[in-house]
């Protein structure tokens, strides 16, 4: 039987040995397209290729292409793990031809894949062709020999693609598997067609037209071939079976989570252990790519995937996190064929253990809410939109999931209530993907490029050099000239200028050419290759063909070449401090400091940054020289280098070597990188961590200075100590100590202040609040109004008034700073009848609040305006009185 691994292997080997150019899988997270999600189609990478904004590498190629469906139009979240073919991850096998072979080609290839090196039943095979394509129905006749009856003519769209409104689009022939009779549907094109027994495994699109908006198409002057065969369902027909999560893939990570909870795999838990295993591997890829679980964009859509998941692992029984113990298995599996699984496998594991643990916290508590929201409701009811949309704001529930959940009580969720609940957040729960538009104008920069070549860049070796202006591009328009005061787009044939990339910011400098002069303010790296100047012209005219001086300020680019290799020094202290789950997220590195994001789940202690400094100044000590390498992307993975998650390398890096390794052999720093670095580790002189937080569930960032700038910031530090010591009149040593004393000191004086405050305020009330235990609504009430009192002393105060009230309610404004605290708590029987939130709700929003928060017998709240105090104590009692 063929594995999963040996189909696609078979698939890329064959188009390999007919001229195609195998293409390796592009990151998930799309590089030049903000309208996309992720990469949901084999064809994303190559759009441009088919647009013609870029010209493609070779006329002809094949790629296994990971996609993930999971968000905006393309979302097949809900059905995953309850159909036999939906999945969030899957591979798209594909061949391509750009302007080279047409029709017939794509026909003799598909034919001769399968019938020859799939030996597939050609009896089982049928085709559809689009009902005006007799061109295409006359090659499967010629070719495959398939009778009139096994090519179908379809009218609809469904054999008809476009790219969009306009552009590149043409007919399909999709080529379906005959399950056989005992699987109940008919073939595409019949009453039946939604049946299971004919599935397509492969569409054929031949785009031999380019449509217009008012409905014409012209036909292309190079037509061209895309194609998309799911791996998956490709694997279920070649191994004999009708499910796609029944092939070897899935057998094993399903196994591997029956074996992880110590269940059955089938009957009632069948559907969790599927959804676990297929959203263990998007889940996997997605942060491989660089994807960290977040609240919006495609954070928001991998934290979605990964709850549904971490639900069902609670349904099957896990009592500790599953999801991390399964990545071995997957890389176990897929490791091979995609090294950055593998790469990535201590990031993915650590991502997952601590997503799910902090989604434990709140898991029992929703699902408490929602079972006691859904304990009344009969099968075929409905959960209101405002429980599915508190199940999302308080427990971290997406809609999805709470949908996942009800289905198998028989209920819905009112969507409608769901959505106007949302309110200001709905744009967060939305999965469609905005973008940032930085890409806007890629096809006109993709036309420059092709016109003009790439940018040489000579910034590795000097920082001055001459280059022909190519072309000036103001406001989107290529422009003939530009005049002093104007401030425009400059492309030269070469420059000593780096262009923003890899997070290390564009060099500034001056530009001067006869009669003129100028000064680069940024350089933006556009079409993959063409570094784009902003130049402002500051005297004279500049005209394309001028020969210009382009010189680099110096002392920036020394600033930003130190921190540049210090954040590869960095990274590598901190997955030697820290631990090897750490991963650079992002960072940004110009003249003045460093900012390195990283995925880790808790704050630094004052030890670990002292040991991060430490390692990294002594690895600048060693003084060695900094050795650079270009070399292919696989050989520098291969040799040790560290490579980026979701960064794609061309056809050639460059690795950076810094340092020995400390008490060991070996380099302490190897990682592929295309920046602007120090000769020698000294050159960096001094690091030092200036500040370290949190900006993202599970990332962390560091803020740091090299050189001059650290010296100076050590320099202020040591001013402010003298300062201190100086007003306290002890020596610097003692600072420390003296102002420690002073805190508690502070502390105490605090502590003192409060119980005075509570003591008073237990002697009576004021601003018209009233005091004494009253009856309202039947029920015993004590408020009062306490000036002078904040938020925090409110609970003790409530806590001794219990002594008084056994059975009622304590309702309690205090005034401090011109704000209003509320706190209400229930005893006895009160506790059972009524609910404390929606009084303290009731009073906040009489002064003026949003709402209020807390259990049923004891919240809090809180109010902008104090003066409102009495009008707060008297909304508690028009809420009891009814």
């Amino acid at each position: 039987m063929a594995s999963l691994n040996d189909i696609r292997s078979t698939f890329l080997d064959y188009f390999k040995s007919k001229d195609h150019l195998i293409i390796p899988s592009s990151p998930l997270v799309p590089k030049d397209d903000p309208t996309l999600l992720f990469v949901n189609a084999g064809m994303v990478p190559f759009k441009n290729y088919f647009t013609g904004a870029e010209a493609p590498p070779a006329p002809r190629a094949a790629s296994s292409q990971k996609s993930v469906r999971a968000g905006g139009k393309h979302n097949d979240l809900d059905n995953v793990g309850y159909t036999a073919r939906h999945h969030t991850f899957f591979e798209m096998l594909g061949n391509f031809s750009f302007g080279d072979y047409f029709k017939e080609g794509a026909i003799e290839h598909a034919w001769a894949l399968l019938t020859k090196e799939f030996k597939l039943d050609p009896d089982r095979l049928l085709v559809t062709v689009y009902h005006t394509d007799d061109e295409a129905h006359g090659l499967w006749k010629k070719i495959a020999g398939l009778p009139d009856e096994r090519i179908i003519r379809i009218a609809t769209a469904d054999n008809f693609w476009s790219m969009g409104d306009t552009g590149p689009c043409g007919p399909c022939s999709e080529i379906f598997y005959d399950h056989g009779a005992h699987i109940a549907g008919g073939p595409p094109g019949s009453p039946d067609e939604d049946g299971d027994r004919f599935v397509e495994i492969w569409n054929l699109v031949f785009m031999q037209y380019e449509q217009f908006l008012d409905g014409s198409r012209v036909d292309l002057p190079r037509p061209s071939i895309d194609t998309g065969m799911g791996l998956e369902r490709i694997a279920a027909v070649m191994q004999g079976v009708h499910d796609n999560y029944d092939v070897d893939l899935f057998r094993a990570l399903i196994q591997a989570s029956r074996e992880a909870v110590g269940g059955a795999g089938g009957g009632a838990n069948g559907p969790s252990h599927r959804v676990i295993a297929d959203h263990l591997r998007s889940t996997s890829f997605l942060i491989a790519d660089g994807v960290s679980p977040s609240n919006e964009g495609r954070g928001y859509v991998l934290r979605r995937i990964m709850r549904r998941a971490m639900r069902h692992a609670h349904l099957l029984g896990a009592e500790e996190p599953l999801m991390h113990r399964l990545v071995p298995a997957l890389v176990e599996q897929m490791g091979a064929a995609y090294p950055e699984l593998k790469r990535a496998q201590p990031v993915i594991e650590e991502t997952l253990r601590q997503e799910e643990e902090r989604f434990r916290r709140t898991l029992g508590r929703g699902m408490a809410l929602l079972d006691e929201a859904t304990a009344k409701l009969e099968a075929g009811g409905v959960l209101s939109g405002e429980t599915a949309f508190k199940l999302y704001d308080t427990y971290g529930f997406p809609l999805d999931l709470t949908q996942d959940a009800v289905r198998a009580k028989g209920l819905t969720v009112d969507l409608d209530g769901f959505e106007a609940a949302m309110r200001e957040q709905r744009e967060r729960a939305r999965e469609a993907w905005t973008g940032s538009g930085a890409v806007a104008q890629a096809a006109e920069w993709f036309a420059i490029r092709d016109r003009l070549g790439p940018t040489v860049f000579s910034g590795y070796d000097q920082i001055e050099d001459m280059g022909e202006l190519l072309a000036l591009v103001d406001q989107g328009q290529e422009v003939d000239e530009a005049q002093a005061g104007q401030t425009v787009q400059a492309i030269f044939d070469r420059t000593p200028f780096y262009a923003e990339s890899g997070g290390q910011a564009g060099d500034q400098g001056e530009a001067e050419w006869p009669g003129g002069h100028g000064r680069i303010l940024d350089v933006q790296k556009q079409a993959g290759d063409l570094h784009v100047h902003v130049l402002q012209v500051l005297e004279g005219v500049l005209k394309p063909g001028a020969r210009v001086r382009l010189a680099v300020d110096a002392e920036r680019r020394a600033s930003t070449r130190s921190n540049h290799s210090a954040t590869h020094l960095l990274h590598a202290a901190l997955r030697n401090v820290l631990g090897h789950h750490v991963s650079q997220k992002g960072q940004m590195v110009d003249g003045e400091r460093i900012r390195f994001d990283f995925s880790h789940g808790q704050p630094l202690t004052a030890e670990e940054i002292d040991r991060i400094e430490a390692e990294v100044n002594a690895v600048i000590r060693q003084n060695l020289p900094a050795k650079t390498e270009v070399m292919a992307p696989e050989a520098a993975i291969e040799a040790g280098a560290m490579a980026l998650f979701g960064e794609k390398y061309g056809d050639t890096v460059r690795v950076l070597t810094l340092g020995q390794a400390l008490g060991g052999e070996g380099a302490y720093s190897v990682e592929l990188c295309g920046g602007t670095h120090v000769s020698r580790t000294g050159d960096i002189a001094l690091f030092k961590i200036v500040s370290e937080g949190g900006v993202a569930a599970g990332v962390r960032r560091i803020e740091a200075l090299t050189g001059e700038e650290a010296r100076r910031f050590l320099l202020e530090q040591a001013a402010v100590a003298r300062g201190l010591a100086e007003q306290f009149k002890v020596p610097v040593s003692e600072v420390a100590a003296r102002v420690e004393a002073l805190e508690a000191q502070r502390r105490r004086l605090e502590k003192e202040l409060g119980e005075a405050k509570r003591q008073l305020a237990m002697g009576g009330g004021s601003g018209g609040g009233g005091g004494a235990v009253e009856e309202v609504g039947g029920v015993q009430l004590l408020a009062r109004v306490m000036d002078g009192v904040g938020g925090k002393d409110l609970r003790p105060i409530a806590e001794e008034f219990k002594k008084q009230v056994a059975d009622g309610v304590i309702a309690l404004v205090g005034v401090a700073d011109g704000k209003a605290a509320v706190t209400v708590a229930l005893t006895g029987s009160a506790k059972d009848r009524l609910s404390a939130v929606d009084l303290a709700k009731a009073a906040v929003q009489a002064m003026g609040g949003q709402g209020a928060g807390g259990r049923p017998d004891f919240a809090q709240g809180g109010a902008p305006d104090g003066s409102k105090a009495a009008e707060g104590v008297a909304a508690v009692k028009a809420a009891l009185a009814g």
